[in-house]
């Protein structure tokens, strides 16, 4: 029997609500899920909240509350989003709960344990924002690339990590796990990060007290980062009583994180581990960044995307298709309000949902709702067109090229509806002697619309399951497809799936 999947995302800071960026990871690890358990291999997901920032403790006092308050306050927030976003997860950690703080404490005592903590002086820069020490290199003009800001100069007593230990260690893992960091680029760059050189790591805060303490010294916090990436182990149970789960799921099939913070998933956290004995991660996915009309999205530009109110919109499942269909989940993509709703309207309500619905409602008109079930098989004119479309949807959903699979797919779509203005049905339909005929071309549409529906269903589970529930088909499935028969009974002319939208781009979404 396999080892269950066992898939991540990064967590949030709850310093801010979730914004497009914040979804678009959650939506692509989400369809993983959904598609890993369509083949019926059993999957546990797990996300989370980063509350341990002194970023988050900054705005807790902002708002007047403790941090305690305000951190559950948000996670609320944080969970509802990603409710209305149909988000299917096994697990919700919070960096605050016992659970995680058992775990920080017990891998620390691991590493220290095994001779790879000691006390030392640090003196450098570090940007609050990214509550990250910096070195020179890691600046442009003098600045942190990300935050825009000028580095903090400290000098305090820390414990450290001796990340340079595994500088060879970590270029052996990589070479012997091709698929240890994906995609290829990201790891090119970690690479040339650890034949540069790895430096010794501060994993504690003196003077601060919104955090772990040190098990070895109270007076020390353990660096946010150290207990974040933790998450990934206390959320199984690892150093409590019970670690059943964690025996049981350990490595992690894949943590998908954002592209900006592969250096802690791809060098610091797989130290960690070997550091305490344990295995690393098996893969870690690298997803790129969204942009909109070619600006990068900020507050300061007043270009955040709420994806809630897009959600209202676009449907949360017409939310995810776009995303997923414009953006490669590999590399940056650019995005606009304009894009989105074209997409919308021709993909999903013009040739999707559009193919439906005229399906339904001839099926209804023509033939009292039903066509009797017959072979769907190389003899059929949408048979290879279909089969085809699943044999590169599968590839690419394998792959985690979720636009690919998507691209890959869709022709047995637009085959569907070419073939419904070849055959006429409506023509058919006239005649008496050409009911046969009739049927089949139904039932050719009704083995595509129930392909389609399983196929989709990672992408958009509530609209595929109302759509196969009104094709009398059951749930999805990825057993058969394409399905070898096709038929159904009492059908009728449904409401439309997608409906199209109208609303000017510039009207809508912007906070």
């Amino acid at each position: 029997m396999s080892k269950p999947f066992y898939i991540t995302t990064a967590i949030d800071y709850v310093n801010q609500k979730p914004h497009l960026g914040t979804a678009y990871e959650k939506i692509g690890a989400d369809c993983l899920a959904r598609y890993m358990r369509l083949q019926g291999r059993d999957t546990w997901f797990v996300m989370g909240n980063d509350e341990h920032s002194t970023n988050v403790e900054k705005e807790a006092v902002r708002r007047g509350m403790v941090p305690h308050e305000y951190c559950r306050e948000m996670s609320g927030v944080f969970t509802e989003t990603w409710k209305t976003l149909n988000i299917s997860y096994d697990d919700f950690i919070h960096t605050t709960e016992e659970r995680h703080i058992r775990s920080v404490t017990e891998l620390f005592s691991r590493i220290e344990k095994n001779g790879y903590i000691y006390k030392g002086k640090y003196e450098g820069l570090y940007c609050e924002s990214c509550e990250e020490f910096k070195v020179e290199k890691d600046l442009v003009d003098g600045l942190c690339p990300r935050h825009k800001q000028k580095p903090t100069k400290i000098s305090e007593e820390n414990y450290f990590f001796a990340l340079s230990k595994f500088e060879e260690k970590l270029l052996e893992h990589i070479k012997k796990n091709p698929e240890f960091i994906r995609p290829k680029t990201r790891e090119n760059e970690i690479v040339n990060v650890i034949k540069g050189g790895l430096q010794d790591v501060s994993i504690s805060r003196s003077g601060i007290t919104w955090g772990i303490p040190l098990p070895i010294d109270p007076g020390h916090v353990i660096y946010v980062w150290f207990d974040a990436l933790t998450n990934y182990i206390s959320a199984l149970g690892f150093g409590g009583d019970d670690t059943a789960l964690f025996d049981k799921l350990w490595p992690a099939d894949v943590h998908i994180i954002g592209k900006d913070i592969t250096r802690f998933h791809c060098i610091i956290w797989p130290a960690m581990l070997m550091a305490a004995g344990l295995e690393p991660a098996k893969s870690v996915f690298a997803h790129g960044f969204l942009s909109l009309a070619g600006e990068k999205m900020s507050k300061s530009l007043g270009n955040i995307l709420d994806p809630v109110k897009m959600a209202g919109v676009f449907g949360s499942d017409g939310l995810r298709y776009l995303l997923l269909r414009e953006v490669p989940f590999d590399k940056d993509g650019d995005i606009s309000t304009r894009i989105l709703i074209d997409r919308y309207n021709s993909d999903l309500a013009n040739e999707l949902g559009n193919l439906f619905s005229r399906t339904l409602a001839m099926i209804s008109k023509y033939l009292g709702g039903g066509v009797a079930e017959a072979p769907f098989d190389s003899s059929c004119a949408l048979h290879g067109a279909v089969t085809d479309a699943v044999a590169g949807y599968r590839k690419h959903m394998e792959r985690m090229e979720f636009s690919k699979a998507l691209g890959a797919f869709w022709p047995a779509v637009q085959s569907a509806n070419r073939f419904i203005e070849e055959k006429a049905p409506w023509a058919l339909a006239r005649d008496e002697t050409k009911r046969g005929e009739l049927a089949a071309v139904f039932s050719e549409l009704l083995a595509v619309l129930r392909t389609a529906g399983s196929a989709l269903f990672p992408f958009m589970p509530e609209k595929m399951s109302a759509m196969l529930d009104q094709l009398g088909a059951g749930g999805p499935s990825l057993d058969e497809l394409p399905p070898s028969v096709s038929g159904a009974e009492g059908l009728s002319a449904p409401e439309p799936l997608f409906p199209r939208i109208q609303e000017k781009p510039e009207e809508i979404f912007k906070e």
